[in-house]
């Protein structure tokens, strides 16, 4: 077996030393050059032997050849250039790696400030609503309770108006009881005086007396001057004259003083305006009787003899808020409150009045600090009630600023007649009568707020925008007129 396995060995041996090599010699050959024959050899290639031989039944010297083969300088080059690329691709990938961690930085640091902010407008949203929820109620109420005010301003006015009626009625009951007073105290003083002769002189004069009244006085004049603007609780003028110029007896002597008294005068009057009563030597600021020429009636009216050389005639004024505005086309027609006071002269009895000549308008204005202005129209005059008694204005001048020519040219409106441009009602929103137009730049007729500035739902305090604007309140308000 051993000797088999040599022979196999030497055999083995035999033909790999005869194997070509790259230097042109063959492995193991022996001489003085086969040393340097190995080194060409180790330059030019590489020879691999392989051994199968046990471990143990080996003896002697082995030859094993180790040589590297030659290395591919082009293989390295594009290695190294290929490694060269990887590593700017890796650095490539590297900064785009930080890129997107700093984008996900960011990203996750906007996502946590947008859940933030979603909270945040979540609470406002909800509340908002809370608000739009409780305003909405509070419109509500709001609406209801002028609903009611609305209601309770139109029944008062109905009952004021039955009791105006029923001060008519009082006042000729009163008529008659005091003639019928006035002639028994004749019948007894005729019948005491029955058998002397002053009894009949008595008797002949008696009737003279009932006729005693102002020859310009008609009975329609006299029921106009019974109804002219005075306060509701006040009794009719006709009255309290009826008593204190007839004797009356203790039953039918009247409760209530008049409201109103004209001051004593060196003329008797009647006159066309205040401007006839200051050059008549009338000076004093009062109430006058005046005689609407053009129309053939009497009505009394305020006439202002201190202000701007005098001779004005106030058509409405505002002082206390004592007076309610806020009422009917009929009642801003005939006129309404108290001379001495707060009153409105009258739609109807203005339009006979600036048919007379032709009047400028000065409107006096003062808030609550005291400050006074005024602004003053050339020309004044109304279009008849079939016009629904238009306005027509001049030029304006003075201080207060033009609040009114805004409403030139405009209809009269009242809570029952609308005959503004508006889509509503003005006189409802403004609470006044006015020449409304698409509403008001000036409410003269507004509510009277007290303290200037006030809070309300819609503009509706007697304000003159161009001084203090249209949420401020005035304190005295006065429009006259006088010829030019």
């Amino acid at each position: 077996m051993e000797k088999t396995l040599t022979l196999g060995l030497t055999l083995f041996l035999t033909l790999c030393m005869d194997i070509p090599v790259a230097g042109g010699r063959k492995e193991g050959d022996s001489g003085p050059n086969t040393r340097s024959s190995r080194s060409s050899d180790s330059k030019s290639g590489r020879c691999s032997y392989t051994f199968i031989v046990p471990q143990q039944k080996l003896t002697g010297a082995l030859c094993v050849n180790t040589q590297s083969a030659a290395t591919n300088h082009s293989e390295v080059a594009v290695l190294q250039a290929e490694l060269k690329r990887q590593q700017e691709q890796l650095e490539k990938l590297r900064g785009q790696l930080e890129q997107e961690v700093d984008l996900t930085t960011e990203v996750r640091a906007l996502r946590k400030e947008s859940n933030s902010v979603n909270s945040r407008i979540a609470q406002l949203y909800a509340q908002l609503l809370h608000e739009v929820i409780h305003k909405k109620d509070q419109a509500l109420e709001q609406q209801r309770v002028e609903n009611l005010l609305l209601n309770a301003t139109t029944q008062a006015l109905q009952v004021s108006n039955n009791y105006r009626e029923l001060e008519k009625k009082y006042g000729a009951l009163t008529s008659m009881m005091s003639s019928q007073n006035q002639l028994i105290a004749r019948l007894e003083k005729q019948c005491q005086c029955r058998d002397s002769t002053q009894a009949t002189l008595v008797t002949t004069e008696a009737p003279k007396s009932q006729s005693n009244a102002h020859p310009n006085y008609s009975s329609e004049a006299k029921e106009m001057t019974n109804d002219v603007q005075r306060d509701q609780s006040a009794p009719p003028p006709q009255q309290t004259k009826a008593a204190h110029s007839l004797p009356t007896s203790p039953t039918s002597t009247p409760t209530d003083l008049p409201f109103i008294s004209a001051p004593v005068t060196k003329t008797p009057g009647p006159w066309r305006d205040c401007q006839h009563v200051l050059a008549s030597g009338e000076t004093t600021s009062g109430i006058y009787l005046l005689h609407l020429q053009s129309a053939n009636q009497l009505l009394q009216a305020w006439c202002e003899q201190s202000q701007a050389q005098g001779g004005w005639t106030v058509i409405q004024r505002r002082q206390d808020g004592s007076v309610n505005f806020f009422r009917t086309w009929e009642q801003y027609k005939q006129g309404f409150g108290n001379l001495d006071g707060e009153y409105w002269l009258g739609l109807e009895h203005l339009y006979w009045l600036t048919k007379q000549a032709q009047y400028k308008l000065r409107v006096v204005l003062e808030d609550w600090q005291g400050r006074q202005v005024f602004a003053e129209y050339d020309s004044f005059y109304l279009e008849p009630e079939t016009d629904w008694y238009r306005l027509h204005l001049g030029q304006y001048h003075g201080n207060a600023g033009d609040s009114l020519s805004w409403h030139n040219n405009k209809a009269f409106t009242t809570l029952d007649r609308d005959k503004d441009s508006y889509t509503g009602n003005c006189a409802h929103y403004q609470k006044g009568g006015w020449w409304y137009n698409m509403c008001a730049h000036s409410n003269l007729n507004g509510v009277w707020y007290r303290g200037g500035h006030y809070r309300s739902r819609y503009q509706d305090g007697a304000y003159w925008a161009e001084f203090h604007g249209g949420s401020y309140s005035l304190k005295r308000i006065s429009m006259m007129i006088k010829p030019t």
